[in-house]
């Protein structure tokens, strides 16, 4: 998860010299913040994802196990 934030904080940066270059109101700048934007809500996303429980963690290494079975109707 820290990987994120490190590419969070990077893109930030970049996003702050790219609208001192630029200009508030350039292209560049909104690029550069929608970048930020889209990695903070891909942080978001892998923070709601819920953790495994023990019997998917079991059927994750044993498929074949009676209780992992899945039939269709």
């Amino acid at each position: 998860m820290s990987n994120i934030q490190d590419q969070i904080e990077q893109a930030r940066e970049q996003a702050r010299q790219a609208c001192e270059t630029s200009g508030e109101d350039s292209a560049d700048c909104a690029v550069a913040w929608d970048t930020v934007e889209e990695l903070q809500a891909e942080a978001s996303h892998k923070r709601q994802v819920k953790p495994k429980n023990s019997l998917e963690m079991y059927c994750d290494e044993n498929p074949d196990a009676a209780e992992c079975r899945v039939y269709d109707e």
